[in-house]
């Protein structure tokens, strides 16, 4: 699989006389995990809504692409693409409302979400946010899409079911190829699943760029302090080249250095015991921030 899934292409949208997006265009490609990240009132929501047919864009194109890439009409391609936003609904009305012959597809998603084992007795309502973040992401999966869409999928969420929600998009995108495009508040947690960002702000498209785009830019990086940060930056600098900067007593290396073990053996083994070994979790927040103020009607 190769190319684009789908390309956005100068999507506008009024209500009434006010335009909440003014030629938004970006393209995902197949099997990425995009972070679509701004402010409240910036247009996430509208745009994934454009894309599910549940409203209908200004002006505008929104094409899809089949596995050979070649376009497909949009009525038919919107099968493929699955949106959830917490809702709970009932998987066999919904297999029997999308026409699925296969009984067997409900005990294979449930089985996929962590849900296979759960009481059959216990009522809908009596589930967690968690549980009900899992079987909205259950229902989504019946029809094997290609292009997921979450709209914070996990808003509410203890760290516990964060961590669950994490791993099954990161099982999903890398063991059944489903390209992701994810909104959400959480940028630490878009940090931890996210290939490529596209940012957005006062409905414009304030740039896109990828995980290694932003590491290389200097806005992702991993943070050493050691107990002789001279030696350490000697060493590392000699390692690693223009990939390591010191500012304010911090050693920061960007891009990739191997594992935080082999990290800290190496430093260990020079005679600068690490006392801080940790990524910049601030990094992407910083980068948003910066980005959105210096947009036009930014933060709202």
């Amino acid at each position: 699989m190769s190319g684009n899934i789908l390309e956005i292409k100068d999507l506008r949208k009024s209500f009434g006389k006010k335009e909440v997006l003014h030629g938004v265009g970006f393209s995902l490609k197949r099997g990425g995990i995009y972070g679509l990240v701004g402010p409240n009132g910036a247009g996430k929501s509208t745009i994934m809504k454009i894309m599910g047919g549940l409203i209908f864009p200004t002006a505008g194109e929104i094409d899809f692409f089949d596995r050979d890439g070649k376009k497909e009409d949009l009525r038919t391609a919107r099968r493929k693409i699955k949106s959830f936003a917490n809702a709970r609904q009932n998987l066999e009305k919904q297999r029997l409302q999308k026409g699925l012959p296969d009984k067997g597809v409900i005990d294979r998603v449930l089985e996929s979400v962590g849900l296979s084992g759960v009481d059959e007795k216990k009522q809908v309502r009596q589930y967690s946010l968690g549980m009900k973040q899992r079987l909205g992401i259950a229902t989504a999966l019946m029809c094997d899409p290609e292009l997921l869409v979450l709209d914070e999928p996990v808003n509410g969420l203890d760290p516990a079911g964060i961590h669950y929600i994490r791993e099954l998009l990161l099982k999903l995108n890398q063991e059944s190829g489903v390209t992701i495009l994810i909104s959400s508040h959480i940028l630490s947690e878009l940090s931890q699943l996210c290939t490529d960002y596209i940012f957005i702000g006062g409905g414009n498209i304030l740039e896109t760029a990828t995980a290694e785009e932003l590491e290389r830019s200097g806005r992702g990086c991993f943070e050493v302090v050691t107990t002789d940060n001279d030696k350490a930056y000697s060493l590392l600098s000699e390692r690693f080249g223009e990939s390591v900067l010191m500012e304010d007593g911090v050693i920061k290396l960007y891009g990739e250095f191997g594992s935080e073990a082999e990290l800290s053996e190496m430093l260990f083994a020079a005679g600068a015991v690490p006392t801080r070994l940790a990524r910049a979790e601030s990094d992407l927040e910083k980068y948003y921030l910066e980005k959105v103020l210096e947009s036009e009607g930014g933060i709202e």
